[in-house]
């Protein structure tokens, strides 16, 4: 018996039999999840010969790889995006001008508030990039929850790459002052 190795070229949605999106509804992907674990699960192939042992495995790293994309919004975005071909895998993205300078002046707020030790000042500043991830999703939370193969546009996936980039500096600031 010839053993199909398609599970190489099979991307995550066509793995767990859902239409591509941006944001994965997570009960789907649990029950996905445990479904395609149970069918998958290497100890049942533990009779087979090598070739099914192996391919028993690699689909079950599969799975899990792409439960663990699906569990995150953010991871799923880049991943739809890598998949159109419009991110590259470590790519250096260059964000907007007016973006970067709105974030330096947060970031001279924050070096100021913890040289200060001054705790109302960083909860004022928490609450600004709050704030700010708010004012990013809004342009493109229409794209992202309601994304439809073959209709959403390219013009509006570079948008939602933009917010991706945008939001990935902003988590790593907040993550730098809620470790202070």
């Amino acid at each position: 018996m010839q053993c199909k190795k398609y599970y190489a070229v099979m991307n995550y949605f066509d793995l767990y039999d859902i239409p591509v999106t941006l944001k994965v509804d997570a009960n789907t992907i649990k029950q996905k999840f445990y479904a395609l674990s149970r069918k998958y699960h290497p100890d049942f192939f533990g009779n087979e010969n090598e070739e099914a042992q192996t391919e028993a495995l690699e689909k079950s790293s599969l799975i899990n790889k792409a439960f663990k994309t699906f569990s995150s919004t953010d991871e799923t975005i880049k991943y739809v995006l890598q998949l159109k071909g419009l991110l590259q895998q470590e790519e250096k993205y260059n964000l907007p001008s007016d973006f970067l300078m709105e974030v330096m002046e947060l970031n001279e707020q924050i070096n100021d508030g913890l040289l200060e030790f001054n705790e109302t000042k960083i909860i004022d500043l928490k609450s600004k990039i709050s704030n700010l991830q708010i004012q990013l999703y809004e342009p493109v939370k229409q794209i992202v929850e309601h994304y439809k193969e073959g209709v959403t546009t390219e013009e509006e996936l570079l948008q939602v790459k933009t917010y991706y980039f945008q939001k990935k500096y902003i988590d790593r600031i907040l993550s730098s002052l809620n470790h202070h």
